[in-house]
């Protein structure tokens, strides 16, 4: 049986007057593109930072490849490697020396040819001179991963790695971050653009207020989703509609409706019904399949109010 990359095992922490976890588990298999995903104040930087060794849980274990991060935590500190959610640097040094000292914290002495293709590859190959201080947020950001790099780690963490970061930049992010998972780097990801994580991510859990609300692939997810949606075209502009679909109506324009469907309520048919009950002609139906996003809202909403991310991409059409 082959052992996990990450075993988080009934994790528990608090800080006075908030319980940030409150039994997480999971786990991460080699070679696994792993997403976490959770509003803020959900657990993410907490989690990782009991997983880095920064912060002592209150109860559970965590390993990394088999081994402790309390008791051998100089082995697991090695395997991993972590890219920060801040922008952490020192303005004294430039680029390339930056990378040569991150080496030597873990006894690594010669490692031009890696640190050449780092920098290449993160488009920072010609500000190997540059002082930190003359880097763009999006250079230093694309810096931080090289450090957590330099060691070639088999496990990288990814905490909101393109936060602040451009458009084509992010694409080449992406890039390169799949190429790692190719070569066998197993990677977790957390990330606020939920589009990342559909994109790259195998397996995802979503957590919120410390709990674990979903742990599936991510097609399993998005199947499982309640927020399927239909757009309803009318021949002519739409008056009042049934009492039974108004709490459905995710948005309503003179001619049309678009209606969240519950899995548990009424079907295509009963709804075109009632609305030829009230004298309203359906002459187009437009379906939209779920997002992760849609998931993700029905596990950690707040806010009643919120739409779907169908809603808003008909309106963007529109």
């Amino acid at each position: 049986m082959s052992v996990p990359a990450i075993a988080i095992s009934d994790i528990y922490k608090a800080y006075p007057g908030v319980q940030a976890l409150g039994g997480v588990s999971l786990e991460i298999e080699e070679g696994e593109f792993f997403g976490l995903l959770g509003p803020n104040g959900a657990g993410k930087s907490t989690l990782i930072n009991i997983l880095a060794g920064l912060v002592k849980s209150d109860l559970g274990s965590v390993s990394v490849q088999g081994k402790d991060t309390v008791s051998d935590f100089r082995f697991t500190r090695r395997s991993l490697g972590i890219v920060p959610q801040e922008i952490v640097y020192d303005p004294f040094f430039t680029v390339e020396e930056v990378l040569r000292i991150q080496g030597g914290y873990f006894g690594i002495r010669e490692n031009s040819a890696w640190i050449e293709e780092l920098l290449a590859a993160l488009g920072l190959a010609d500000k190997r001179g540059a002082n930190l201080r003359s880097l763009s947020g999006g250079m230093k950001r694309r810096l931080l991963i090289a450090q957590a790099l330099v060691h070639k780690p088999p496990i990288v963490i990814l905490d909101e790695p393109t936060a602040g970061v451009d458009v084509e930049q992010r694409h080449a992010l992406w890039a390169f971050i799949e190429r790692l998972n190719r070569d066998g780097h197993t990677i977790l990801l957390t990330t606020h653009y939920l589009e990342e994580a559909e994109r790259l991510c195998d397996r995802i859990a979503i957590i919120d207020r410390g709990e674990v609300r979903a742990l599936d692939t991510k097609e399993n997810l998005i199947a499982r989703s309640h927020a399927k949606a239909l757009t309803l075209t009318a021949r002519e502009k739409i008056g009042s509609i049934p009492k039974e679909l108004e709490a459905q109506v995710m948005s309503r324009e003179a001619t049309s409706l678009t209606i969240e469907l519950d899995a548990d309520g009424m079907g295509i048919r009963e709804i075109c019904d009632l609305l030829h009950v009230k004298g309203i002609e359906i002459i187009d139906i437009e379906s939209f399949q779920p997002r992760l996003e849609d998931i993700f809202l029905e596990l950690t909403r707040r806010d009643e109010g919120k739409e779907s991310s169908a809603s808003r991409e008909k309106r963007a059409v529109r």
